[in-house]
């Protein structure tokens, strides 16, 4: 189970989270069984860590009754104050109280950065310093929910110690990383554990690419750092996977080179300013890849393009592989929606595609992303049969040619081109690869298609062109475009 470990109620403790690490190669020899001591770096940034205490008003039911908590019981202190010693909570509105982590970015100007979910929904928000000073936040100077990140400012009398962002892409699995913080109220807590692994995707958003590590993280470290041995911002701390809500030494942050992007929008915009393409994308599985003559997991197939977007604008079609954007390698899927969203609005980049097996390159001016469109479609079907089998029967389908009839039966826009299925075998290989009855074949081996024939044909070219399996651009009746790998031999 993954959890964003912020929600700690008030009675345990405030928690603060540094990570430490990214270990030059020589460490291992100097210190094989780990680093002698990591005092001097955990006292020097401990003072730019802050612990950050919110409120916020909510309707209570009433008369709950209190929890049965034994005398001398740990937390029998919390239980009473909480339910303030009446055996129930009260009537009415109360507050409610919730605790996490953050680290200060600028001292002078007072900014402090937190995960979004640590203050979603305050009402008041109290920064604790490691020196036992408080501080109330003047203004939240912008969130960004996809990322999960905050950026809050106080009013320092003076300048407050603070830390700067390096480079995530730097740290490597393996090296040491350092916690510091007060899980459950036990306040100064120091743990060692190293990077896990990086660009881990725990499908929370569209642009998962966690600093996977095994130093121990509870409730109340979320939105801490997690900084290099120099003292470095590599991460913040996000989330843990845990059945119990405790460490098991898998925690997940956020890496620096995302932060440090996101928070300089939020000081500039108060808002995130994402790139946006305007393709949905799916993965070039190994069938598909075969079909393609392409390693698999290489590029990201497009499955549709939006009418006047950037892509459209650039002359991006169904079918094409992205395999560079702006220099770099598209190595899977997921990885595009992360490199055009970093991409500067109105940036020209340089993109590289597969089409009908020949390499291009052309130009994308970054559009930016206005709404919920990720860049990405996660693009399943089921299967499906029907009973009264018509048409042609190609690799375990029924294909028609479409007519009026046909649209109104299975709700298809006048728009489609193409041939439906109007049934499917269940023991097919169309029917593994989730064909089913109302799809419409827009294309076959990337050539359109408007009479069954049409599909044998192209059968036919990729039977003798020695591949194993024919490319289907499917259309269903809601528009939704995909592309499906049926196997021919």
């Amino acid at each position: 189970m993954i959890k964003k470990p912020s929600a700690l109620s008030v009675g345990i403790g405030f928690v603060a989270l540094l990570i430490v690490g990214a270990a030059q190669p020589a460490l291992a020899t100097e210190f094989p069984n780990g680093p002698q001591s990591v005092a001097p770096l955990a006292k020097r940034l401990s003072d730019a860590v802050v612990n950050i205490a919110t409120s916020q008003t909510v309707k209570g039911p009433a008369g709950v009754p209190l929890p049965k908590v034994p005398k001398g019981a740990p937390f029998e202190d919390f239980f009473d104050d909480f339910f303030n010693k009446r055996g129930g909570v009260p009537h009415g509105d109360r507050k409610i109280s919730s605790l996490g982590s953050g680290f200060v970015i600028d001292g002078k100007e007072g900014l402090i950065v937190t995960n979004n979910h640590v203050i979603e929904g305050a009402e008041e928000i109290d920064i604790n310093f490691h020196d036992g000073s408080k501080l109330v936040v003047d203004k939240i100077l912008g969130r960004d929910t996809k990322a999960d990140l905050a950026l809050l400012k106080v009013s320092p009398k003076k300048p407050l110690a603070d830390v700067k962002f390096g480079s995530s892409a730097d740290i490597e699995v393996g090296d040491w990383v350092l916690a510091i913080g007060n899980p459950f109220g036990l306040g100064g807590s120091v743990s060692v554990g190293i990077i896990s692994a990086k660009s881990r995707d725990i499908n929370s958003g569209p642009y998962d690419d966690y600093l996977q590590t095994d130093a121990a993280i509870n409730k109340g470290n979320s939105g801490g750092p997690l900084f290099n041995m120099n003292g470095e911002v590599i991460g913040v701390n996000t989330a843990i996977i845990s059945p119990t809500g405790g460490s098991i030494g898998i925690g997940f942050a956020v890496p620096s080179d995302t932060v440090a992007k996101v928070i300089d929008q939020l000081k500039q915009y108060g808002e995130v300013r994402r790139g946006w393409l305007g393709v949905k994308i799916q993965t070039v599985t190994g069938d598909i890849a075969e079909t393609l003559g392409l390693p698999e997991n290489t590029g990201a197939l497009v499955a549709a393009v939006t009418p006047d977007s950037p892509a459209s604008k650039a002359g991006l079609v169904a079918g094409d592989v992205i395999l560079k954007f702006d220099g770099k390698d598209v190595t899977s899927m997921r990885g595009l929606p992360k490199m055009v969203a970093q991409a500067a609005v109105g940036q020209a980049v340089d993109v590289e595609l597969l089409r009908k097996g020949q390499k291009q390159n052309t130009q994308v001016t970054v559009g930016r992303l206005e709404d919920d469109d990720d860049n990405a479609s996660d693009l399943k079907s089921d299967n499906g049969k029907d009973d009264d089998p018509k048409g042609s029967a190609i690799i375990g389908l029924q294909l028609s040619p479409l007519s009026d009839d046909l649209r109104k039966k299975y709700s298809l826009d006048d728009k489609i081109k193409g041939v439906v299925v109007e049934a499917v075998d269940p023991q097919s290989p169309a029917a593994s690869k989730g064909l089913k009855v109302g799809d419409v074949i827009v294309e076959a081996a990337q050539d359109s298609v408007s009479e069954p024939d049409d599909v044998a044909k192209s059968i036919e070219k990729v039977k003798k062109a020695g591949r194993k399996a024919v490319l289907l651009r499917v259309e269903n009746g809601k528009g939704d475009l995909r592309f499906v790998a049926v196997p021919v031999s």
